[in-house]
């Protein structure tokens, strides 16, 4: 029997648990990680969602990924080869399904760091938006197993349409709004 990806009401706890792997990625990176933002539904106020709290990682030069990773997988993450490692390698912890936490390391002042963070700034001030997106989450999330990676590929793949017109939205718009300061 498959289990379907499932999505939980927003957890105010959310902003405390990506606080302290905060802390963590922060005492282990150093100086490398020039950011670290909370993104994804669980950076939303109010948002259903994965209960899975995804990090954004800020660092100069993707390579060489050494410079990440070691200090990443020290705390238990582990990076799972793609494509997108050019332009965004992805991380996650724990090894096994259910996760817990995602990382996505990219380039400071790069293009992907703009359009995570417009995306989440543009949904957190637009709660009808943001909800529009938990209606299509909850309805893709039915037809998608949540412990094969091809269908969870397969499920954000799903959602891209989506996130793409919100992207562009919000970047015509000026979000990120704060990209320089803190959250």
């Amino acid at each position: 029997m498959s289990k379907r990806i499932e999505i939980v009401p927003y957890d105010s706890n959310w902003p405390r648990q990506f606080d302290v792997e905060r802390e963590r990625i922060a005492a282990a990176l150093g100086p490398v990680a020039l950011r670290i933002d909370h993104n994804g539904s669980t950076s939303v106020p109010g948002l259903a969602a994965k209960p899975i709290i995804d990090i954004q990682i800020s660092v100069r030069d993707l390579q060489p990924m050494g410079a990440y990773s070691t200090g990443l997988e020290r705390l238990g993450y582990i990076h799972v080869p793609h494509p997108d490692d050019a332009f965004c390698p992805f991380f996650h912890r724990p090894s096994g399904w259910p996760h817990t936490h995602h990382v996505h390391v990219v380039p400071s002042d790069g293009e992907e760091e703009r359009r995570t963070l417009a995306f989440r700034d543009y949904l957190r001030e637009h709660p009808t938006c943001a909800y529009e997106y938990e209606d299509l989450k909850r309805s893709l999330a039915t037809q998608h197993n949540a412990a094969d990676f091809s269908s969870q590929q397969a499920y954000a793949e799903a959602k891209g349409a989506f996130i793409e017109d919100v992207i562009h939205r919000a970047l015509a718009a000026g979000y990120p709004r704060h990209i320089y300061g803190t959250e």
